[in-house]
């Protein structure tokens, strides 16, 4: 195994790991998040019903419209505040986090603190 193999194992236990502890419920569904080097992407998921309630990404219109990058904070921020809104009037107020494997820092927690300032709950 060489050394972006082992990583990408690491990476995927840690996700599995997480995943073992949360779980998505209609009253309180699970706020996924998932990094690439290029974007950022964020689902509200009800796991009981298997249902994506909203997604956010990067690569919506709506974020290309402002012209930023997706590779920083800002536009972590920027998502973050863009998956709380379409969370609240889908009539979702607390969610559970998926940090997805990652470590809660830079643009994970920066999408988080973006979430909680737009009234989304964790």
């Amino acid at each position: 195994m060489n050394k972006q193999q082992a990583k990408r194992a690491g990476l995927k236990r840690r996700e599995r790991r997480v995943r073992s502890k949360i779980c998505g419920t209609a009253e309180r569904p699970r706020l996924s998040v998932h990094r690439t080097n290029a974007h950022i992407y964020a689902q509200v998921i009800d796991d009981v019903d298997a249902k994506t309630i909203c997604t956010a990404s990067t690569l919506d219109a709506e974020f290309r419209a402002t012209g930023n990058l997706g590779s920083n904070k800002e536009a972590a921020e920027f998502i973050g505040k863009m998956i709380a809104e379409r969370a609240l009037k889908a009539g979702v107020e607390t969610v559970t986090f998926d940090r997805g494997g990652r470590i809660y820092h830079g643009r994970v927690k920066a999408l988080a603190d973006g979430a909680r300032s737009a009234g989304l709950k964790f």
